[in-house]
């Protein structure tokens, strides 16, 4: 999360001073490829916390009515999903990551690895926090205490 917000941060006053240096006459070039970085990174970190708190991607509000074995084959389905999404992150965007490594942004002839590097990055994330979540939905089951309370009648 710590680095979702200084992503987030970094973006808005990269942004916010490109513009003022624009408005002055006096533009940063560079300042463009700060901003991409931090959008960069900020999407595909943000992408693996937000699966880390359960948060995306899952279908929260179907499962949420079931119960037993029906809701554990569920939830189980919806993580190996994510899973097979990672891992085709991994694969793929490392395939991605090496043929950018000979591409370069102007003028700075930053490599174009540096940003993409990002989404094998957060595959690997999203994987281990799928797996995480498949091993102790599987030991302790997938129900929450929200999960418990969102349906309860309270008599008055």
């Amino acid at each position: 999360m710590v680095l979702c917000g200084a992503s987030i941060i970094g973006f808005t006053v990269s942004v916010l001073l490109d513009v003022v240096t624009r408005t002055i006459g006096h533009p940063w070039l560079w300042l463009q490829q700060v901003t991409t970085g931090f959008f960069a990174y900020g999407v595909f970190v943000g992408m693996a916390a937000a699966t880390r708190r359960n948060d995306h991607l899952y279908l929260t509000e179907i499962t949420r009515r079931l119960s037993g074995g029906m809701r554990t084959a569920f939830e189980m389905f919806a993580r190996l999903v994510v899973l097979a999404v990672a891992v085709a992150m991994v694969w793929f965007g490392y395939k991605n990551f090496l043929l950018d490594l000979g591409s370069f942004r102007m003028p700075s002839m930053i490599p174009l690895g540096v940003y993409t590097i990002s989404v094998p990055a957060s595959g690997v994330l999203i994987g281990l926090f799928a797996l995480e979540q498949l091993a102790n939905g599987w030991r302790r089951g997938f129900e929450g205490p929200e999960d418990r309370d969102a349906f309860m009648v309270t008599p008055e």
